[in-house]
């Protein structure tokens, strides 16, 4: 760094001349003579500048300032945190160099490979590496440090292997025999729906974790949330032993997230497990990765540059040889388009063993042929899903998704049915509970005298209704029985395995001990008529998540979808009865790439004030391929513009969008648009 600290002349100076050694600092420390350049990438958070710097090595930091260890540099007037890249004999810049201000710590906590794969990532999503860092290498945690010894310990032989959950996939054996062996498959799994612990798919990915690591190798599996941590943790003790992984999640507290980076880092465990802040854990020897449920949106960050865990594993994979296993119930276009193109090899059940796991299911028309109970037509359960719950209480527990929290989340008037919007933002109206009026659920003004501006009418009636209105309604239903809510604010991990209700949102059910009896999928059509891209993949991921917690038809274990359009064939619809997940992916991909549409194409969105966004577009240099749609209005005062090009065009898009965001923060833009490559919903 200049001592002025300008970047301007810092530029100027590294464009004019070459490399020579540089001059020494005068006072106490003087620089080392042993690589007395350090390149430094600079946290700075801004575009313009993510890439590294120079500095001087002082003789007192010479030992630590290694590559990977963690500094404080002095820019631009400021003491800003810096990761040392390199060491070097000779500077590039032709003039003074400032030294480095602080040694944080001696630690490596940035491998080589970890590294690698940033910048990759980087470059993928249109970010900087200093974002990527940030999500890659939790903060520093002094006592985490000095409690973990340097050395890892000795583990105890691996316990014996008892059968094998693979055993109902023809290609399984293969596939974990070339993990074992060192190899790199890479595959995509469909999971049988399992009730026991030793099939369901906690075992399955165990089981891979386990041959990587016969292999004298690391593994990574990275899952959508908390509960799902539980689960792989437990099979991995049963298959592995205690002591050989440790937990990495963003909602661990600082320094239990920092030990078990330092576990992984150190090489005490060869094996991590985490949701999406595990995906560049510095896990030693990486031999295998795999992550669970594609789909699911906890898998892609919502900070900047937005990375999904997908795209990084398979980087990571890349350059590390390291073996991949994309598992689910259910295979999202995504993964359905690498398998299509051969990155990944499909690993699927026999029908036989298909047939023998699944649970029976049945669809229900919506409000046809309710029970003349009242409170049964009050719960909204057509007699066939009624039936099922009666008799399934019989043996078991009951699971009940309703695809809506709250209570009355939408209503809408009595008298023509026109949705109630608010008279202040025109949100929708619903109530948080059975006493009180309605209030807007965008700006929370109370209604206390509706009237419809179609009709006049001053009475309303629910359009939707909510988890918490349907637990009630169930109980007054099934009168004695007991029923339990897992949602927002309260989200349940199992229950026991006796006769009672369970109301759960997607995405909350919890397991049951020894499997539900029953499972009724509530209001089917809200799942599908969501406006978004993915309103189908969505909705069967969703239900085959729930249904494969039931237990298998032979045990007398059944499904009903209730609130599905009977009048038409939907695809999602066809997929969940006849199980066929694969099917409805491979369709899902067809279409996608006739519209070109992610993933058969790349898309970038770019959001803010019109003004900016016109701008920006006007400022991109785009391939004679690309098609833009917008600017159209997003939200209060935001626009938003999508850009598509062809998957061979991608890495030149980016490119583009890098060098847009790095003007404008050159600029300082007032008003800097987003840029977010391959959105999971262009239109949220």
């Amino acid at each position: 760094m200049t001592e002025t600290g300008a970047e301007g002349e810092q530029l100027a100076l590294i464009a004019a001349g070459g490399r020579r050694r540089p001059r020494r600092l005068a006072g106490d420390d003087p620089t080392t003579e042993d690589h007395p350049v350090a390149l430094v990438q600079v946290d700075t958070g801004l575009a313009h500048l993510d890439r590294p710097f120079e500095y001087l090595v002082p003789e007192s930091m010479a030992a630590g300032a290694q590559p990977g260890a963690r500094v404080k540099v002095r820019f631009a007037g400021q003491d800003l945190d810096g990761w040392v890249l390199e060491r070097r004999d000779t500077a590039e810049h032709t003039g003074r160099l400032s030294p480095l201000r602080r040694l944080v710590s001696p630690e490596a906590v940035l491998t080589p490979e970890v590294l690698a794969s940033a910048r990759a990532v980087a470059a993928r999503y249109a970010g900087t590496l200093g974002d990527v860092l940030r999500l890659a290498v939790p903060p520093r945690h002094a006592r985490a440090e000095q409690a973990l010894p340097l050395e890892p310990p000795g583990h105890e032989p691996l316990p014996a292997s008892e059968g094998s959950a693979w055993t109902a996939y023809p290609a399984g054996a293969a596939f974990l025999a070339r993990v074992r062996e060192g190899g790199s498959p890479a595959a995509s799994l469909l999971a049988l729906p399992s009730v026991e612990p030793a099939t369901a798919w906690p075992a399955v990915l165990a089981e891979a974790v386990r041959a990587a690591v016969e292999g004298g190798r690391g593994a990574l599996v990275v899952v959508p949330d908390h509960r799902d941590v539980v689960r792989v943790e437990a099979a991995l003790v049963a298959a592995l032993g205690p002591g050989r992984h440790t937990r990495l999640t963003a909602d661990q507290g600082p320094q239990a997230r920092y030990t078990a980076f330092l576990k992984a880092l150190r090489g005490h465990v060869p094996v991590v497990v985490g949701t999406r802040a595990a995906a560049l854990a510095p896990v030693r020897d990486l031999g295998f990765v795999a992550w669970w449920d594609d789909g699911d949106d906890l898998l892609e960050e919502p900070r900047a540059p937005y990375p999904h865990v997908r795209e990084v594993l398979l980087e990571r994979a890349r350059r590390e040889g390291a073996a991949v296993l994309a598992a689910g119930h259910t295979r999202s276009a995504a993964v359905a388009d690498l398998v299509a193109r051969g990155v990944l090899a499909p690993v699927e059940a026999d029908r036989r063993s298909l047939r023998a796991a699944v649970p029976a299911v049945r669809v229900a028309g919506e409000g046809a042929d309710l029970e003349r109970d009242p409170a049964v037509a009050a719960a909204h359960l057509p007699s066939v899903a009624w039936s099922a719950a009666k008799e399934a209480l019989a043996t078991g527990p009951v699971l009940v998704q309703v695809p809506r929290r709250g209570y009355l989340p939408s209503l809408s008037c009595q008298d023509c049915r026109r949705p109630a919007r608010c008279r202040v933002c025109s949100g929708p109206l619903g109530l948080a509970g059975p006493q009180g009026p309605p209030a807007c659920r965008w700006c929370g003004r109370v209604e206390t005298a509706f009237s419809c501006p179609a009709c006049s009418g001053t009475r309303l009636r629910s359009s939707v209704v909510g988890a918490r209105r349907t637990a009630e309604e169930l109980g007054r239903a099934f009168p004695g029985v007991p029923v339990e809510r897992s949602g927002a604010g309260t989200v349940l991990d199992a229950v026991e395995g006796t006769p009672r209700l369970v109301v759960s949102t997607p995405g909350a059910e919890p397991v049951a001990e020894g499997g539900y009896a029953a499972a009724l999928l509530l209001d089917a059509w809200a799942m599908l008529d969501r406006p978004t891209l993915d309103a189908g993949e969505e909705a069967l991921r969703r239900w085959c998540a729930a249904a494969a917690l039931v237990r298998p038809a032979a045990a007398g274990g059944r499904v009903v979808l209730a609130g599905a359009p009977l009048h038409v064939t939907v695809p999602a619809v066809e997929a969940l009865v006849r199980w066929d997940p694969a099917w409805f992916a491979d369709r899902e991909l067809a279409e996608r790439r006739e519209l070109a549409l992610p993933p058969a194409a790349r898309m970038a969105a770019l959001t803010g004030t019109r003004p900016a966004v016109a701008a920006a577009l006007t400022e991109l240099a785009l391939p004679a391929s690309a098609t833009t749609l917008g600017p159209l209005p997003h939200g209060e005062e935001r626009w938003r513009a999508l850009v598509t090009v062809p998957v061979e065009e991608a890495a030149a898009l980016a490119v583009e969008l890098s060098a847009l965001r790095a003007r404008s923060a050159a600029r300082k833009d007032p008003d800097p648009v987003t840029v977010r490559v391959d959105p999971r919903d262009p239109t949220a």
